[in-house]
């Protein structure tokens, strides 16, 4: 994976785990116009978010126990699925 695209990946499933999201809001969110820049492709590759239908409210994304992993080595997220801790600047 190209080194600019992390950050994007990371961003993306982190806002992903924060709350249960609907498939057309996250592609509403994330789509992009740059081929080159296939953020929402390369997280599902990766195996960090999967789209599931549910019959009553329809297509939901989801992050993967793989994605919760990323965002742990990313920083964005405690082993227990906290948020980290932030050190505030003074």
């Amino acid at each position: 994976m190209p080194d600019d695209l992390r950050p994007l990946l990371l961003d993306l499933v982190e806002w992903a785990a924060g709350q249960p999201r609907r498939y057309r809001d996250v592609m509403d969110a994330w789509r992009t116009s740059c081929p080159g820049l296939p953020v929402w492709e390369e997280a599902v590759d990766r195996g960090y978010l999967v789209r599931q239908r549910h019959q009553q409210i329809g297509a939901m994304v989801t992050v993967t126990p793989q994605g919760r992993r990323f965002l742990v080595e990313g920083g964005r997220m405690e082993d227990d699925g906290r948020a980290p801790a932030r050190s505030s600047l003074h």
